[in-house]
């Protein structure tokens, strides 16, 4: 007995969203950009224009400063006002144009109808470019899924069939700070003693390890530059963790033809938030930084007093290609790093497989005991 995927649904809804158009200045069709060459090209008549060409041209990537965008005086330039709805599902944030009022979520394939709601955000400052085409990301998805153990046939099938993937640029925040840290604790340093012990009614002269414990007070300080913290909710933060590392030295400041023939998420992790993560983060590297600073062979760490300056963030999108498998009523999503290919997922396991396997453990282990009886 084989395990098959249901049939897709037949919809005019599995056409791709294009949340921003460009006409082709040669025959007036869409362009979309190519991943290929990193340009816009025309589907239709194949006339290519240069990102940083036409009218488009973008500025530099700059931060922003965290306190003005909390006190929510950040220019108006800086924002930005969409139609968003919120996936029934997975509570992705969905895009929509003007003239769309209903689609298929791309994280779970849910169908999303659009509401009269509108969402004020900031706006993005960076994205880094789809690196990776449809074709190349297949690839590198079906090679992870064919390394899958107990999968069930069906996924297989899917695979094969090289159905079509998703391009999402997901939201992330990026966090820059200059942090100056003062602490107190104590250096631990290692010294040996010889001490007699009994062993088997004789006396041994062992050597024993002891600690000597100074009080020490100090100051540590380091820059952190763009800190990342994912601004989507929409999928599990495990796997959206395991397609680091991205390389944001690739990063682009933001132009909306990058997104021509891709969507892109609205963020659901405020900047608020997302600072609280980043945050912890910091601390934990400071910690590190504390440790170090006070040496010798263990080190205990009493308080660590840290005062953040200079806080600024982007509102960044980085490309991710993305597939969802529907089996026995479940969604499994598959996520591939839209830059460097890596493939992160959930995956179905079949009984019919597992259980096969069991019982020819079984048979083999029977076999071998009796072998071993005969001896």
């Amino acid at each position: 007995m084989t395990d098959t995927p249901p049939p897709a649904p037949s919809s005019d809804l599995e056409t791709p969203l294009e949340t921003n158009r460009f006409p082709c200045e040669q025959c007036g069709a869409d362009y979309r950009y190519d991943p290929r060459n990193g340009s816009l090209t025309c589907a239709h008549c194949g006339h290519t224009q240069e990102v940083a060409g036409g009218p488009w041209r973008s500025g530099a990537l700059r931060e922003l400063d965290f306190q003005t965008a909390l006190s929510e005086a950040l220019p108006e330039a800086e924002m930005e006002t969409t139609r968003v709805s919120t996936c029934p599902n997975c509570a992705a944030q969905v895009e929509f144009t003007d003239e769309t009022h209903a689609l298929e979520c791309p994280f779970c394939a849910t169908p999303v109808v659009a509401d009269t709601g509108e969402n004020r955000h900031i706006k993005p400052k960076g994205v880094v470019p789809f690196a990776l085409e449809e074709r190349a990301a297949q690839q590198s998805m079906n090679d992870w899924l064919g390394r899958l153990w107990f999968a069930p046939n069906g996924l297989q099938a899917y695979a094969r069939k090289g159905r079509r993937l998703e391009g999402i640029y997901v939201p992330y925040w990026t966090y820059d700070a200059q942090s100056h840290s003062s602490y107190t604790g104590a250096r631990g340093t290692v010294y040996y003693v010889s001490e007699t012990v009994t062993v088997d009614g004789k006396p041994q002269i062992r050597q024993v390890a002891k600690t000597r414990w100074t009080t020490v007070t100090g100051r540590v300080q380091r820059f952190f530059d763009d800190v990342l913290v994912l601004a989507s909710q929409s999928l599990p933060k495990r796997y959206t963790d395991a397609l680091e590392p991205w390389d944001l030295s690739a990063l682009h400041p933001y132009q909306p033809q990058y997104l021509a023939g891709f969507r892109a998420e609205a963020y659901a992790v405020d900047l608020e938030t997302g600072f609280h993560e980043a945050r912890a983060h910091m601390d934990r590297v400071i910690e590190r930084d504390v440790r170090f600073d006070i040496g010798g062979d263990k080190q205990r760490i009493t308080d660590i007093d840290t005062r953040l300056s200079k806080v600024t963030f982007k509102h960044v999108l980085l490309p991710v290609w993305m597939a969802a498998y529907k089996y026995r009523g479940k969604t499994y999503r598959f996520v591939v790093n839209g830059q460097t290919g890596r493939v992160q997922g959930e995956r179905p396991y079949s009984a019919w497989k597992i259980t096969g396997a069991v019982i020819l453990g079984l048979i083999l282990l029977g076999i071998a005991a009796y072998f071993g009886s005969q001896n």
